[in-house]
């Protein structure tokens, strides 16, 4: 049961967000693709509009470089350059995070995605309320995934305790085999992330772990760290752009 969450929501508290998205040129399968042109635009301005029409927080770019900076900055953005040999996105958003907010006044950090440019605003609001109503140190969001979907090694799916009667739960692991075996829901991980800003800190510091390696999923770092992962469930997922075949696709749905 998932009765933790009841017990771990801190009612009074308000929460001071910043959204941080991450973007690097060197994408394995797709190298550039922050600045692949949708529609006239750059993708990365793509998610940074979403993300600022989610009326939530201050949104910044977190990017390697100065390109990128420069395009967010174009249509009245925010970037700030980190540096290009972070192993993970939530690496460049706790560089980003700490030099944008060296004294702390952020205490939630909301790590969104530079490859999702059609991100419902709505993803960072319930994300958001996730972190504050749930107390753990890390949320993150589902959606329902076929069994189609499901078989798909590149669609990562969550294995959720789910709170009786609430759009809230627990994750209990992470993987891209299909799991749970038998006659129970499957769910498709989205991956965004809401941090309390000390469970960041802490998770940057520690090593890849073992499951981690194995699944190439960095959230599982947490979990085997004895991380709370809060789960929110959403309408459906943001299509993701990773290759040239999502991009064209993409395209052809914003053109």
């Amino acid at each position: 049961m998932a009765d933790y969450v009841m017990n771990c929501r801190i009612m009074s508290w308000t929460p001071s967000p910043v959204i941080i998205i991450p973007a690097r040129m060197a994408a394995s399968r797709l190298p550039g693709k922050p600045l692949a042109d949708i529609g006239g635009k750059p993708m990365i301005c793509h998610v940074w509009e979403r993300a600022k029409a989610a009326d939530i927080a201050p949104v910044w770019v977190a990017t390697d470089h100065e390109e990128i900076a420069a395009a967010v900055r174009d249509v009245g953005g925010e970037a700030v350059m980190t540096r290009a040999d972070h192993p993970s996105g939530s690496d460049r958003t706790f560089e980003a995070v700490s030099r944008l907010d060296p004294d702390g006044r952020f205490d939630v950090v909301l790590n969104l995605q530079g490859d999702l440019p059609e991100m419902d605003p709505a993803i960072a609001v319930t994300l958001l309320d996730t972190v504050r109503d749930s107390g753990a140190e890390l949320s993150t969001l589902v959606t329902t995934a076929s069994a189609e979907e499901a078989a798909q090694p590149q669609v990562v799916k969550a294995v959720v305790s789910w709170q009786e009667g609430q759009n809230l739960g627990q994750a209990l692991y992470f993987s891209r085999a299909v799991v749970p075996h038998g006659e129970a829901p499957l769910f498709h991980h989205i991956g965004v992330y809401g941090w309390r800003r000390d469970a960041l800190a802490s998770f940057v510091a520690l090593p890849p772990s073992p499951l981690e390696t194995a699944e190439k999923l960095e959230q599982l770092r947490a979990l085997e760290a004895g991380m709370r992962i809060a789960v929110a469930a959403v309408a459906a997922a943001p299509a993701g752009v990773d290759t040239e075949a999502d991009l064209a696709r993409t395209r052809a749905r914003l053109s």
